[in-house]
């Protein structure tokens, strides 16, 4: 009777969409359900003698270890979750419920695959994480980071990687890249290229697996480096099309990718999409809001903010600055006559000619028709503003080529220094714009035609009256 009791409790376990184990002192498990197949692969015999820590995920053994330690003092456990590695390679969730036996100095436990509702979960927080990014994050490259992060709790990502595609010109771009064997968060250009380049033509996810890439398709030459397990990427698109492609690699060793996590990460490309078109409208509209459109320079909201964070850093390590004022004599005069057109491309011109006479460290920039500023940050001396000054001006006092015409103009210069001529940046702009009016006003000029060889046109552009 005893028999039959135990083969009848047997063939209920065995029913059970959970699984069931005990496990001994050691870890090795002497009895598994027949629902063990479905959780972990494993049929009851196969389980029958394995270790069953040696099953548990790295990340998760410690943590596994000490609740195992905790049941076996006589603490019943309820609810705890863990991951192992099925037979397949695959990773499932587990919940446990388990109790100590001290007769049969056995771990009692009853497993049930939560594999789906963490999955469901996971994917509910990455696009609540993903959309929160698009709003936090300050620039692209921390925008990837996070999205890097985010990826990187749904499925593991050995080398994760963001490939941009410009429709207009039909390039890609490789602005993140992180390789765990290269251990880099740079910049750089992965060698699977051709790769992105596929999924951005046919429009559709690309799962490799270590068998594909085995097999050596003539697209994948040079393309993966002999450590690839599993490779999968997906574009993504936005409302106005492809914008690139994101891509995740797996090294040998680890656990490949499958059809499952191809459908989660094409899932959430269309909100990492979004997010990333969001961030380049946001720096398009930054760039509008602080660069001249003409000149590419910055602009006066710039060149302010700028000044003000200078001028905090000078009067905190008492070092000097210099600001520059400067305009184009009689530049109202070849807009007159030439045009604006011709204008607008000798202020170009000016503005390149600028940029060159610039250390990295200084700011050139536009504030409106034809007045610049210079920024000369961290200067030893006075003279070296004006070195600066007569550089500038034997740069732009060579002739101009602007739409096959010949101008020479000379700029007129102010100089302000900091802290001699001020404190704050009113002070010191004031200066400066007060002394390239006195320079324009008391300096004796050469009367030099705006457009060389040509006398009928110098008569019509030179007036008298010195515009500024």
């Amino acid at each position: 009777m005893e028999i039959k009791s135990h083969d009848l409790l047997a063939s209920f376990m065995d029913l059970l969409m959970d699984a069931v184990l005990a496990v001994d002192t050691d870890g090795k498990i002497v009895v598994a359900s027949a629902a063990c197949e479905r959780v972990f692969g494993y049929t009851p015999q196969e389980m029958v003698g394995r270790n069953i820590f040696a099953m548990v995920v790295a990340e998760d053994l410690d943590r596994t270890t000490q609740t195992a330690r905790d049941v076996m003092s006589g603490n019943p456990l309820l609810y705890f979750e863990n991951r192992y590695v099925r037979k397949d390679g695959q990773i499932v969730d587990i919940m446990w419920t388990a109790r100590w036996s001290p007769e049969d100095q056995l771990r009692i436990g009853v497993a049930r695959d939560i594999t789906e509702r963490k999955r469901a979960e996971a994917l509910q927080a990455a696009l609540y994480a993903i959309s929160e990014a698009a709003y936090a994050a300050e620039d692209l490259i921390s925008l990837f980071q996070r999205i890097h992060h985010i990826v990187g709790a749904l499925l593991p990502a050995d080398c994760f990687s963001v490939t941009l595609y410009d429709n207009e010109t039909d390039q890609l771009s490789f602005p993140y890249l992180f390789d765990k064997l290269e251990w880099t968060e740079q910049p750089s250009k992965p060698a699977a290229g051709t790769l992105c380049a596929e999924i951005i033509q046919s429009g559709q996810p690309l799962l490799l697996t270590q068998e594909e890439i085995a097999e050596g398709r003539a697209l994948l030459q040079n393309a993966l480096d002999p450590h690839v397990l599993s490779w999968l990427g997906v574009p993504l698109k936005s409302h106005k099309g492809m914008i690139g492609v994101l891509t995740v690699k797996r090294y040998l060793g680890g656990v490949s990718y499958n059809q499952k996590d191809l459908e989660l990460l094409q899932f959430v490309s269309t909100q990492i999409a979004t997010a990333i078109e969001r961030q380049q409208m946001q720096a398009r509209l930054q760039h509008l809001a602080q660069y001249d459109q003409l000149t590419t320079l910055p602009n006066r909201e710039f060149l302010t903010h700028r000044l003000d964070v200078a001028l905090t850093s000078a009067q905190r390590e008492q070092r000097r600055l210099s600001l520059l004022y400067l305009d184009l004599d009689k530049f109202k005069q070849v807009n007159d006559t030439l045009g604006h057109d011709a204008g607008d491309r000798l202020l170009q011109e000016v503005a390149n000619r600028l940029k060159l006479c610039m250390r990295e460290t200084d700011i050139v920039a536009r504030l409106g028709g034809d007045e610049f500023v210079v920024l000369l940050q961290d200067i030893s001396m006075p003279e070296q503003a004006a070195m600066v000054v007569e550089k500038i001006r034997g740069v732009l006092c060579q002739p101009f080529t602007i739409e096959g015409r010949t101008l020479t103009i000379r700029p007129s210069i102010g100089i302000a220094l900091y802290p001699d001529h001020g404190d704050d940046r009113h002070q010191l702009l004031k200066h400066a714009d007060k002394a390239m009016y006195i320079e324009k006003q008391t300096e004796q000029r050469l009367k030099m035609p705006l457009e060389t060889g040509d006398a009928a046109g110098e008569a019509a552009i030179l007036g008298d009256t010195d515009a500024r």
